[in-house]
């Protein structure tokens, strides 16, 4: 009854860091306009600010796992969130306080290494929950993270409209990210370690990149994760900037994304067991397609977000089922999860420059049109995440549906 006990605690520990991960970044992307304008930014010059925070991310994948490995998941998570949660301080103080981009830059490669390195070690500690419950619950963990960036974009957004300045907002945002961290890995599963280390053993590694399939799966996840980074990086100021809408109503419309991503990773699991995974993802692609170019060429606020809404249901599904989908051979899942976390988040290193430049030139709005353009090809990719023969999905317990992971 006592191991029980402290199963259910590990589960909501890792909730919690989820959730608090998914705040502080769309902490940061709801004020994204404060800072362009107090730096005084055109598109193209914010999306390489922005390629600060990305490159954090990318650079923390290859070795969070190695650390985690050594010092376990919950010294890593912690140590994580406290260097995002001091990016957060430096972030919002620089570009508030002081207006000079540099240090901007610093605290946004801080974040996104920190978050970066949190997520893996998270998704470690998750599986090892996952494992001892003997039932699935991830997708309520990034349900949790879902529901943390509707958070942060509901309070960037009140932020915003109270006239709270950047710098105390994101303060405020990194004490609770930070304290709230390290209270909740000290719930963790004792002495769990990094299960991802097996994936940088050299054959396994070198093999899965020869992989066609693994390869595939990999530049589907990439387009996915573009499309669902370039709502976070560009939505609020694509609204400020093309529809003329307050810098309040700019977060908001990011919030509706991140809302409807939420909603739709929560029920998405149903359709997946009903449907299948290619026609989820066909039908959930296409939805994006068609949401974003609304979003783009609405020319009422509410049709708009509409797109938005539509936007954010299309794209919930492609990321967390690309990897998946990587996994389905449980022996060769970590050197394939590894390979297909590095091509897709290329989408996060690549995204945020490219949609600036080109805003630059066309006006970040129709920027956004970047994203059907890349999902309509992609749809080709998406037999490659056919299970295989030897890995038929496992059904979700219908008891897993009350874990709030």
């Amino acid at each position: 009854m006592r191991e029980g006990e402290h199963l259910i605690a590990a589960r909501n520990g890792v909730a919690v860091v989820f959730g608090l991960n998914g705040l502080a970044l769309a902490s940061w992307f709801a004020r994204v306009p404060a800072a362009r304008d107090a730096l005084g930014l055109a598109a193209g010059e914010l999306g390489l600010l922005m390629f600060a925070l990305s490159a954090g991310a990318v650079l923390a994948l290859p070795v969070a796992g190695l650390v985690a490995q050594r010092l376990g998941a919950a010294r890593t998570v912690a140590g994580a969130a406290v260097g995002a949660s001091a990016g957060l301080v430096l972030a919002g103080v620089a570009a508030g306080t002081w207006g000079w981009a540099p240090a901007v830059g610093v605290g946004l490669f801080a974040i996104g290494f920190g978050a970066g390195s949190c997520e893996v070690a998270m998704n470690v500690e998750a599986a090892a929950v996952e494992r001892r419950l003997g039932r699935t619950i991830m997708p309520r963990f990034h349900a949790a993270w879902s529901l943390g960036t509707v958070a942060g974009a509901g309070l960037g957004a009140a932020a915003a409209r109270a006239g709270v300045p950047i710098e105390v907002h994101l303060a405020v945002i990194a004490v609770v990210v930070g304290g709230g961290t390290v209270v909740a890995v000290r719930s963790f599963l004792p002495g769990e370690r990094a299960a991802a280390g097996g994936a940088a053993k050299g054959g396994g590694l070198r093999a899965a990149w020869r992989e066609p399939r693994t390869l595939l799966i990999g530049v589907f996840v990439l387009v996915m994760a573009f499309t669902e980074g370039t709502a976070n990086d560009w939505l609020a100021v694509a609204f400020v900037d093309g529809h003329e809408v307050s810098e309040a109503a700019g977060a908001a419309s990011f919030g509706v994304f991140v809302a409807a991503m939420t909603v739709g990773r929560t029920v998405g699991t149903v359709a997946l067991d009903r449907w299948g995974r290619l026609r989820v993802l066909w039908a959930t692609m296409v939805l994006a397609a068609v949401g974003a170019t609304v979003a783009v060429f609405a020319d009422t606020l509410p049709l708009a977000l509409a797109g938005v809404a539509l936007w954010g249901v299309g794209a919930c599904l492609g990321f967390p089922v690309g990897m998946s989908a990587a996994a389905d051979e449980e022996s060769r899942a970590p050197a394939r999860v590894s390979v297909v976390a590095v091509v897709g988040y290329t989408a996060f290193l690549a995204g945020p420059p490219a949609v600036g430049l080109l805003g630059d030139r066309v006006g970040v709005l129709r920027a956004l049109l970047i994203v059907p353009l890349l999902i309509l090809p992609a749809l080709a990719l998406v037999p490659a995440l056919r299970p295989p023969k030897a890995a038929e999905p496992r059904r979700e317990p219908a008891e897993a549906t009350s874990a709030r992971g």
